[in-house]
């Protein structure tokens, strides 16, 4: 059965919750593949307005688009510009979207790297290797990234000459006249100071972007 976008919102916040206290008990991210893999789909499904595929391990694709775009979805959680993200040529005919995203375990949010049809995802992709595989360099998608503006903005307040969003998927953006500031985390330690919000968590560990951002926002609409 198809998920509803209320329940897609709802399992990738407790994905991406079940995730970080994973990360917290010393688990490394590479041991995460599988979580990070359904992060990436949920998130895939909720910003195109789309569903799961409707087969365990789908040939090809993992989400359908809400124009029925076949979606192919690749999650990685390596921090740095030195990786790959891999591709089996022979089920890419099955697939209409690549999209590849990156979970921030630093800032524990969702990047996207990549949201485009296959063709510009094909231009960009290496031959294939010894195992048959063809790549895109995490480097390639760095340097190309941008800017996604198809989430929807669940909160937004203004705070002096800043502007702090939170959108649908829990992604803290702050702006100052109209350019994004990144990292936002430093601007959200010095308002929360402003409001004397701690900005360590329970078990003593600094809050991520994600808490700290919603920690300020709550603090800005109470005033």
């Amino acid at each position: 059965m198809a998920l509803t976008q209320m329940q897609v919102i709802q399992s990738l916040g407790d994905a991406m919750a079940w995730f970080e206290r994973e990360l917290e008990w010393g688990v490394l991210p590479t041991e995460l593949r599988h979580l990070s893999g359904r992060i990436g789909e949920l998130y895939a499904a909720l910003i195109t307005n789309g569903q799961m595929a409707t087969e365990v391990n789908q040939k090809g694709y993992d989400v359908v688009g809400m124009n029925g775009e076949r979606i192919s979805v690749k999650t990685t959680a390596i921090m740095g510009q030195s990786g790959h993200i891999s591709f089996n040529p022979n089920t890419l005919n099955k697939v209409d979207r690549v999209i590849i995203l990156r979970i921030n375990t630093e800032e524990m949010q969702i990047e996207t790297l990549l949201n485009e049809p296959k063709r510009i995802a094909l231009e960009l992709m290496s031959k294939e290797n010894s195992s048959g595989k063809v790549t895109i360099a995490l480097s390639k998608l760095l340097t190309t990234q941008k800017e996604q503006c198809d989430v929807p903005v669940l909160k937004s307040v203004p705070f002096n000459s800043y502007v702090i969003t939170e959108l649908e998927n829990g992604t803290i953006q702050v702006m100052k006249d109209n350019e994004l500031v990144s990292p936002a985390k430093p601007i959200l330690r010095e308002i929360a100071v402003s409001f004397n919000i701690n900005i360590l968590n329970a078990n003593g560990n600094p809050h991520n972007t994600r808490q700290l951002g919603s920690l300020v926002i709550r603090a800005i609409q109470a005033k």
